[in-house]
């Protein structure tokens, strides 16, 4: 199995699979195949554990069904791409090595990679869109690829060292950094700060990915585009169905 990442600002994983190899991904990911390539959706696919790890994965913020894409007969590829502008970051999964990653973070991985959840904090409605905050733990033995919107910026936190991040911005990090959700000191910054109330706080050792596109941001900046009765422009209308087709792709 080989891959490769193509494209710039809205790039695309090419997985070329060897005859019988396979990877897994969320219902709905695909982006194009070869005809070598089979598809088999399942539950089971990419959660472990039976009925009680599917549950956990859809606590987690996954999909209820899992598809596998397998190489039948001759060598194939099999593409997705990424649904913001942003980054695909391959990561290698083991005992050693697991992450914890935002609840739409999880692109596609090998058969032996498992996703459930990692972390669930409801924040009160309206602040993370009236879900809540949370994060997917990916485990296993293989290779993941996820993928975090906007820039990313990587930090190496040393032991004892603390980050406080907006929690949009969090796109990943590894498992063994300490993570919380704290708030903001004061109450002339809770309420006049501008910043919100919530922050996460990060503790090393380990790496921390952060993603400078987060969708909430994206949603708010362009909420004044969006039609809010009847009778609006045309162009508002236009831009308005983009922005709630991928925001309900992004659920």
């Amino acid at each position: 199995m080989q891959s490769r990442i193509l494209g710039t600002t809205m790039p695309v994983l090419e997985v070329a699979l060897d005859p019988n190899d396979s990877v897994i991904s969320e219902a709905g990911e695909l982006s194009w195949m070869a005809s070598s390539i089979q598809l088999s959706t399942h539950t089971q696919y990419g959660g472990g554990g039976g009925v009680l790890g599917v549950l956990k994965r859809v606590v987690g913020g996954a999909s209820l069904f899992m598809t596998e894409y397998r190489a039948i007969g001759a060598p194939g590829t099999v593409s997705f791409a990424a649904k913001m502008p942003g980054h695909i970051v391959p990561v290698e999964v083991n005992a050693q090595n697991e992450y914890m990653i935002h609840r739409h973070g999880f692109l596609c991985g090998t058969p032996q990679i498992q996703i459930t959840v990692g972390f669930q904090q409801s924040l009160g409605a309206g602040i993370f869109g009236g879900e809540g905050f949370l994060l997917q733990r990916v485990k296993g033995t293989g290779t993941a690829w996820i993928e975090l919107s906007g820039e990313l910026i990587m930090k190496d936190l040393q032991p004892g060292e603390t980050l406080l991040v907006h929690p949009g911005h969090v796109g990943a990090f590894q498992a063994n950094v300490s993570f919380q959700i704290t708030t903001v000191s004061g109450i002339k910054n809770m309420l006049f700060g501008g910043d919100g109330i919530f922050l996460a706080a990060l503790t090393g050792p380990g790496k921390v990915w952060l993603q400078t596109l987060p969708i909430s941001r994206l949603a708010q900046e362009l909420m004044e585009y969006m039609p809010a009765q009847t009778g609006q422009s045309v162009e508002g209308g236009v831009v308005g169905g983009i922005v709630g087709s991928l925001l309900g792709g992004m659920r």
